[in-house]
């Protein structure tokens, strides 16, 4: 496969090919179009000058028809009877009509720089046959003549014409060269970013490209660095969460394996037998909840093809996740209070966003004090719908905040993992306000309490 580099080159050099036969198409047609009628009107000017000069000195036509030729004409001069002068640079095609000679001795014009044939690549301006001339007769003695006239170009241009050739040819020769070194300074960085996804796919990160440049590529090159710097971190949190759950899956393993062993082999009491029993009871459901959590994230990964949205009331399904974790409210005497409109609705998966509200009350009623209260608010505007869970506890120190929604972090890992949750919970929640394309933040204030606010769009 050929490089980038030369794949330009080729581009460049095709491209200076097919503006130069385009720029020559052009150029000839408006020659044919506009220069073609009015050189041949100037032409018939210039014979009909020489014709009654040689009219008025018939025995200077030699001598003023070889000057005529030096100044840049090729000329012609016939009786029709055999007598014919050739004056100037020879003509390369002898093919006038014979028909256009008895015209011109009989009194009329020849216009054969007008009549010549319109091609695209031939132009009549260097075509240096007898029949692209211009033809006006001569009365000579009581004789007459017919008298053929064209342009010497290259007699008239010559030194002219090399001047614009070599002007052509040196551009076209520092075109490339210049395109061969911008070329080379393009394709480099370009090169650079090709070896970088090499050493990212080796499972190195630590780029460091050049971005000081302020055009597409310094841009790019920005945006890659950006990526590898993500890529890095999505890594290390895989690892991590790999790690994170092989200790929640060893945990209560290593656990159950301990107490099902002394239960195995020692004869205890009941009432302590009973105990070790509740004990791997408990951690039962600590994995059983730890595994259909990872299968909820894992079906959240799906994105946004595995939702079923609809439009519902807010406040009635508020009130049912309320209703749900009512024990646990009366349990630790907590005051909640609901101040949703009725008019409000949201449109969304009702399954996932109920998995949100049952989360964040859930949360907040996990770790608050008793005696404390809980606040659900909600409002609708333009845009969007925002939903408030503030409670009245101790709140979260600000070292934490940033880290809530990361799986399996816990503020207080001791009480957490006794507690029997998992640290997914959160996560879950960020995932899936995300899939609702909504935002959620966390403003607490310790000693004072913490506020979850859901931003969710509006259908």
């Amino acid at each position: 496969m050929k490089s980038l580099y030369v794949r330009v080159l080729f581009m460049t050099l095709a491209v200076i090919l097919l503006s130069s036969m385009l720029g020559f198409l052009l150029s000839n047609i408006y020659y044919h179009v506009k220069l073609k009628p009015f050189n041949d009107t100037k032409l018939i000017g210039i014979a009909t000058q020489m014709s009654q000069f040689l009219e008025q000195n018939p025995a200077e036509m030699d001598r003023y028809l070889d000057n005529a030729a030096a100044l840049g004409y090729e000329i012609y001069v016939t009786d029709g009877q055999g007598d014919q002068r050739f004056y100037g640079r020879t003509f390369r095609e002898h093919d006038l009509a014979a028909t256009a000679v008895a015209e011109v001795l009989q009194g009329g014009a020849y216009h054969g720089v007008s009549q010549f044939p319109n091609k695209l690549y031939i132009s009549g301006f260097f075509e240096n046959t007898l029949s692209n001339t211009v033809g006006v007769p001569v009365v000579r003695g009581g004789h007459t003549y017919a008298l053929f006239v064209r342009p010497d170009v290259l007699l008239q241009f010559g030194e002219l014409r090399t001047f614009f050739a070599l002007i052509f040819a040196l551009t076209i020769a520092i075109s490339v060269l210049c395109f061969l070194l911008s070329t080379r300074y393009l394709v480099k960085p370009i090169t650079r970013l090709s070896e970088a996804t090499k050493r990212i796919a080796q499972g190195n990160y630590n780029l460091k490209l050049p971005d000081k440049r302020k055009d597409e590529i310094g841009q790019l090159a920005g945006h890659f660095m950006t990526m590898s710097r993500e890529l890095e971190r999505i890594e290390e949190a895989r690892q991590q969460f790999v790690a994170n759950v092989s200790h929640e899956i060893q945990s209560p393993l290593t656990s159950m394996q301990g107490f099902a062993h002394i239960l195995a082999e020692r004869e205890l009491p009941s009432e302590e037998r009973e105990h070790y029993a509740k004990i791997i009871e408990t951690e039962t459901k600590h994995l059983s909840m730890l595994g259909k959590q990872l299968l909820t994230l894992s079906s959240l990964e799906q994105g946004i093809e595995a939702m079923n949205k609809a439009v519902y009331p807010l406040r009635a399904q508020l009130r049912q996740a309320v209703q749900v974790m009512q024990w646990q409210l009366d349990e630790k005497e907590l005051f909640l209070k609901l101040a949703v409109p009725e008019t409000v609705t949201v449109y969304g998966d009702e399954v996932l966003l109920m998995q949100v509200w049952m989360n964040v009350i859930g949360n907040a009623i996990q770790h608050i004090p008793a005696g404390s209260s809980i606040e659900i608010s909600a409002e609708s505007g333009k845009a969007e719908i925002v939903v408030e869970i503030r409670d009245t506890g101790e709140g979260i120190a600000p070292e934490h905040v940033p880290f809530l929604f990361d799986r399996f972090y816990r503020v207080d890992r001791a009480r957490e993992r006794a507690s029997g949750r998992t640290g997914l919970g959160l996560a879950i929640v960020k995932k899936i306000v995300g899939l609702h394309g909504g935002d959620i933040t966390v403003h607490s204030i310790l000693g004072e309490g913490t506020t979850f606010r859901i931003e969710l769009p509006q259908l």
